[in-house]
């Protein structure tokens, strides 16, 4: 499936009768980059997990080219084209990586895995690693190579650089980078370091206490640098 077009209108999200998001509107055009930014707890991985359906939502829609899934489960969202790299990878401890990466395979064949090998090489020389065997870099990695296998339409990654050596950083935004040219998938990345979010991003929005402050193109909040300080902090310039 192609990439998808993600429309966010008036969205109001968060957990049991605590409300984390207020009136958030955006769009993202189907192969589109979006980079959300905004200092910790302002609701940045509230807003992921709200469009894969893993929060409340007390207002607003969520539609998927055109077609809402508010009233979808995590689910049906997943299959109908949207998958999260949550920042606890969430993968597969006691499996291996190559059982861990069929499990994402969904109704693909199971040749496809070869498209991850070829992602991340590093996983193949580890394909018959358990997941728990693996360093925090290889986890992220193969979290991030069993959702892409999926082909979703709607690509969320959250924080995928947390935590994470500048070389395997490097690593993880050059394969990111590919995916986006490909042009197959719309994604969405939360990411601290700015400088490497900066690069990768075409639009962007500022969140603070759950709502948008900024929002445009990622070259122009680039050269704001009043707006980084006052809405994100500087901790993450400098890239690596």
């Amino acid at each position: 499936m192609p990439a998808a077009t993600l429309e966010i209108a008036g969205l109001g999200a968060g957990y049991a009768r605590s409300q984390v998001l207020e009136d958030v509107s955006f769009t993202v055009p189907a192969g589109g980059r979006l980079c959300v930014f905004g200092r910790n707890g302002v609701g940045k991985s509230t807003l992921m997990a709200a469009i894969m359906g893993l929060c409340r939502r007390f207002a607003g829609d969520i539609r998927v080219d055109g077609q809402s899934v508010s009233a979808q489960g995590p689910s049906s969202r997943a299959l109908g084209g949207i998958g999260l790299v949550p920042q606890t990878r969430e993968i597969f401890r006691t499996l291996t990586v190559e059982e861990n990466l069929i499990a994402g395979l969904k109704s693909r064949p199971r040749a496809a895995i070869g498209e991850a090998y070829d992602l991340f090489p590093r996983l193949a020389q580890r394909r018959h690693n358990l997941g728990g065997q693996l360093s925090g870099g290889e986890q992220q990695m193969l979290s991030m190579a069993r959702t892409i296998l999926g082909k979703p339409r709607v690509l969320l990654l959250d924080e995928p650089l947390e935590g994470l050596a500048p070389v395997i950083c490097d690593a993880v935004m050059a394969a990111i980078g590919r995916l986006a040219k490909s042009g197959e998938m719309t994604i969405l990345l939360v990411e601290q370091r700015l400088e490497l979010a900066f690069e990768f991003g075409e639009m962007a929005l500022v969140l603070e206490r759950g709502r948008i402050v900024w929002s445009g193109r990622c070259d122009d909040l680039r050269r704001d640098t009043d707006a980084v300080e006052r809405h994100i902090g500087v901790g993450g310039l400098g890239g690596h």
